[in-house]
């Protein structure tokens, strides 16, 4: 549990070095404690936004837990590059038509318009961070 807060603030404080010129932010809005709350269902679990696309300029930071032998999606395509880190559980990443597995605390580089995706292939539940910077228009 230690390692993984001490992972989580790491991510975050990469994830928000460069704030918006200006712009202040509360201890409040800065802190975001995992809330069962606001979780959102997915086809195979939940996700939990600890930060969504409006909170700075689209960065994001969000956990997503997957059932065993599940996928939030199918593999696919976008614009943006992305990151994945395994917290908990047995990841099968998949790269333009190569696969390699790997367990907690390995991380996952998907370039931009690179076809990827991630599925659990354990047989507990698979959690990991996705930190990615939507465009917004």
């Amino acid at each position: 549990m230690i390692k993984t807060l001490f992972l989580l603030g790491f991510f975050t404080s990469i994830l928000f070095a460069q704030s918006p010129e200006g712009k202040t932010f509360t201890i409040d809005q800065c802190v975001n404690i995992f809330d069962s709350a606001k979780v959102e269902s997915t086809k195979a679990g939940y996700q939990y936004w600890f930060a969504g696309k409006n909170f700075l300029d689209g960065r994001t930071l969000k956990m997503s837990v997957v059932a065993p032998h599940e996928a939030t999606h199918a593999p696919h395509r976008h614009p943006e590059d992305e990151f994945f880190f395994v917290l908990e559980g047995t990841a099968e990443f998949y790269l333009n038509g190569e696969t390699k597995t790997a367990g907690a605390y390995a991380s996952f580089y998907c370039p931009p318009r690179s076809e990827h995706g991630i599925r659990n292939i354990g047989d507990s539940d698979l959690k990991y961070l996705v930190i990615k910077k939507y465009e917004m228009k």
